[in-house]
């Protein structure tokens, strides 16, 4: 930021860039569950978009312990803990990415390698799911198979509005809020001897994270997380509803609109100290969501059926 031309903009830019980002993904994922953009045919299409979460969750990860802040070194220390609740291969795991014997200049190197490379598994995730996208053409609001509209004019001026609205939104955070969605404990200088008072991630880790500490137990948080991954990437399986859209599904919408607002608090909880009343909303909240996906999702079609015969 002192040395380069320009490099607070640079830096800012990235920074807020990837925050600008995962409001587009997370705008993406809403719409898609809405919508059922999960159904048959495109389970490929879904399936490739969850890998693509996943990657960019640790990519941005990677990207925040680079700092080196304060929050950056202790999230580094907390997150790749948990690989050692792993049986057997935990500890050996956690030496690997350490490099060593704790996070220290090795954990940083690798963190930075690893930041410019995983981009490159992005860009050709990117290419497979836009090839899946491109053999079956996107969903609609409707979710009915019909006539296909060419790319241009029509999707290329709505993304356009699109491109230009979060351009603007970009614009606002990097030059008059550049430090918005950050941490204020990140401008201080990591300290292996000083702990914050709550260690706090950024934004958009926020809802994982309230998952993750809503379970005691590490190896518990840790399933957990991988439950939530794991029920993204089954959802094409395990809806069986003939009817895509939620449209048409007054009694599902108000379920989906309930874990709208899950996601929403859960990211909140995130955010607060490890304490009550907390602790208990964010179990609630973590119970709802895998309730949404692993039952309300299954269930909710063989329901409607039902009350579709008694009609």
């Amino acid at each position: 930021m002192r040395d380069v031309t320009n490099g607070w903009f640079l830096r800012y830019l990235h920074a807020n860039g990837a925050s600008v980002l995962f409001i587009a993904i997370y705008l993406h994922i809403f719409r898609g569950l809405y919508y059922g953009s999960y159904t048959s045919p495109r389970e490929s299409l879904w399936c490739i978009g969850v890998v693509l979460l996943l990657l960019m969750i640790a990519t941005a990860f990677i990207g925040y312990v680079l700092p080196w802040g304060q929050m950056s070194f202790w999230g580094a220390t907390v997150i790749t803990s948990l690989a050692s609740a792993l049986p057997i291969v935990g500890e050996s795991i956690v030496s690997w990415l350490w490099g060593g014997f704790s996070v220290d200049n090795a954990t940083l190197n690798r963190f930075f390698s690893l930041h410019y490379l995983l981009p490159f598994g992005l860009v050709a995730l990117s290419g497979a799911h836009l090839a899946a996208l491109h053999q079956y053409g996107s969903n609609n609001p409707i979710g009915v198979a019909g006539d296909k509209l060419m790319l241009y004019p029509y999707y290329f001026v709505k993304d356009f509005v699109g491109w230009l609205l979060f351009g603007l939104l970009l614009c606002l955070l990097v030059v008059y809020s550049p430090n918005a969605l950050g941490h204020p404990d990140n401008y201080i200088s990591a300290n292996p001897m000083s702990t914050p008072a709550h260690i706090v991630p950024e934004w958009y880790f926020l809802w994982v994270y309230a998952i993750l500490r809503s379970i005691p137990n590490k190896l518990g948080g840790v399933c957990a997380i991988l439950l939530v991954f794991i029920s993204l990437f089954c959802l094409p399986w395990l809806s069986s509803n003939r009817i895509r859209s939620t449209l048409f599904r007054p009694v599902f919408e108000c379920f989906y609109w309930l874990f709208v607002a899950d996601c929403a608090i859960l990211s909140w909880i995130g955010a607060q100290p490890v304490e009550e009343p907390f602790i208990i909303i964010g179990q609630g909240c973590s119970l709802y969501f895998f309730f949404f996906l692993l039952l309300c999702v299954p269930l909710q079609a063989r329901f409607e059926r039902v009350f579709a015969r008694w009609a």
